[in-house]
């Protein structure tokens, strides 16, 4: 696995793609700002991309709306969308106005304007989808945001040693919000209800794609909820698209605290054993030794992928990935792995 150390212009190669006619249709799962930093990189590289989002946020503005209105959490959402804004003056506006939070002392204070403006037209249109839509067309965002259902989900794990006095002990754990910081060791979550339906359109989406990209992002509360909806996880077992899993630069505080590379994709794997990938992008330092490569290329190779090692962060040191870096390991990817054929 020799690691990637070119940086390549993601905008001459996007130009090029566009030229050719040869820009990859790319599905993105996730949520949070592991999904918007995936999603400002893979807008570099194509403008054929769909984000299909978890929806079980149930903390801060989005739990608020989620509990007084019974809507569905907007908040990454709204990430994913401000992802999506262009760099010129009007996307770069726009996303700081959606991602704007006000300050006061009453009712409104902390919510985002961009979830205010989404569950709006929610309720004007009744419909989720169209009016992510909508929302979609006035940022010029450049790609498309979907729920990956349109029901409010609940996420609850089982947690050893969740309570500090009892170590040994397994508790179910409640809320997206409180597992993503609980102390103790994840051992599974599932979704409430435990079958909820998908959006077609995100059904359609991944089985049309040429690239499913999931993660980077919080493992058990953004990135393995997908795999619990039955209907995503059966596209996923059927599209003909290559699969890409983006590991995270750093273990997170709380759900993931003290995991190795190795054992994200274990517990990922546990969770649907069926699914299998093509390639799992690691950041250079995270593995940056034979000792740490080796069981992550046994445990990549159990799931069927391959490993990509390529400086993906930030240079200033910070646990976030650099957008140009990651698009240049996206774009690496996707050519270096096989084509279905030639991109429409």
């Amino acid at each position: 696995m020799k690691p990637y150390r070119r940086r390549t212009s993601t905008l001459a190669v996007r130009r090029t793609l566009r030229r050719r006619g040869t820009q990859p249709k790319v599905v993105a799962l996730g949520g949070g700002m592991g999904l918007s930093a995936s999603l400002a990189a893979l807008r570099r590289i194509t403008g054929d991309l769909t984000a299909v989002v978890t929806v079980a946020d149930d903390g801060g503005s989005s739990g608020r709306l989620r509990e007084e209105l019974g809507v569905l959490p907007p908040g990454d959402l709204r990430k994913a969308l401000a992802a999506l804004c262009g760099d010129d003056d009007w996307g770069q506006t726009w996303a700081r106005v959606i991602q704007h939070r006000f300050q006061s002392k009453g009712e409104i204070n902390g919510h985002a304007v961009g979830n205010l403006l989404i569950v709006a037209l929610w309720e004007q249109l009744g419909d989720p989808v169209q009016a992510l839509d909508l929302v979609g067309r006035l940022l010029g965002a450049q790609g498309r945001v979907l729920p990956m259902s349109a029901v409010p989900l609940e996420l609850q794990a089982l947690v050893r040693g969740h309570d500090p006095e009892r170590p040994d002990e397994v508790d179910t754990v409640c809320g997206q919000a409180t597992v993503a910081l609980t102390p103790g060791e994840v051992q599974s979550v599932h979704l409430v209800p435990h079958d909820p339906p998908a959006v077609p359109e995100a059904v359609a989406a991944v089985l049309d794609a040429d690239w499913v990209v999931l993660g980077p992002g919080s493992w058990f509360s953004s990135v393995i909820p997908h795999l619990l909806v039955p209907e995503l996880l059966d596209a996923l077992a059927e599209t003909k698209a290559r699969k890409v899993l983006s590991l995270n630069l750093a273990p997170q505080p709380g759900e993931t605290e003290g995991f190795s590379p190795q054992r994200h994709l274990e517990v990922l794997g546990r969770h649907a054993p069926k699914l299998a990938l093509d390639v799992v992008l690691a950041d250079e330092a995270a593995v940056p030794d034979v000792s740490a490569r080796e069981p992550l290329a046994d445990a990549a190779k159990r799931l069927g992928a391959a490993v990509e090692l390529a400086p993906v962060a930030r240079p200033d040191g910070s646990a976030k990935h650099d957008p140009e870096l990651l698009a240049a390991a996206y774009d690496r990817i996707f050519r270096m792995h096989g084509r279905i054929g030639p991109w429409r």
